[in-house]
């Protein structure tokens, strides 16, 4: 485990390693983690024309470096900058815009197609319809609450259909949020045990 000192106290992270198929939830981590070490700005500064210590720059390279492989490392290695070097990370990762186009179409595909089985509960597929929903996200596509509740609703089996239609007629699809949903399933799915 990486031990990091800050003013503070010691603070104990250990980096998650990038692999082929993990950037989505890499990243995420990897943003927190250096947003907790105060060096995020170095990636994404919220001002453009703000000028970032070569220190706090070096700082989140570091924190890039620690978290992929020597491959990655050889392939990024003439980036100056924490910014220059994610955007690279970035760019391997989810690849050019029209690979992106792309992947986000297959994705939105795999997302319509998705249904429940009969003997999934509602945590595992609302776990498996989220991680779709972020992986889309991540590549800049945005899907409303209201859409996944819809679809949410229509993938469900027909031992849950008294349910969504009650949903469905009383709830207001616009507004209820992707948690308030499942909430309703899995309290419709512990009556039907």
């Amino acid at each position: 485990m990486e031990t990091v000192k800050s003013k503070e106290n010691l603070v104990g992270l250990n980096y998650p390693i990038l692999t082929k198929t993990n950037y989505t939830a890499w990243s995420m981590k990897m943003k927190v983690f250096m947003q907790a070490h105060g060096v995020w700005e170095a990636v994404e500064p919220a001002n453009e024309k703000d000028k970032i210590e070569e220190k706090t720059d070096k700082t989140a390279l570091a924190a890039i470096y620690q978290g992929i492989t020597e491959d990655m490392l050889l392939s990024i290695a003439d980036k100056e900058t924490s910014k220059e070097a994610w955007e690279a990370v970035k760019k391997m990762c989810l690849g050019v815009d029209r690979v992106k186009r792309a992947r986000v179409q297959t994705l939105k595909a795999e997302f319509e197609s998705l249904n429940m089985k009969d003997t999934e509960s509602i945590d595992d597929f609302s776990m498996k319809l989220n991680g779709l929903v972020t992986h889309i996200r991540t590549l800049r596509e945005n899907i409303t609450g209201a859409y996944i509740v819809k679809k949410l609703l229509r993938a469900v089996p027909p031992k849950f259909l008294q349910i969504t239609s009650t949903i469905e007629q009383f709830g207001d699809l616009e507004s209820m949020t992707v948690e308030e949903t499942v909430g309703s399933l899995k309290a419709h799915e512990e009556r039907l045990k």
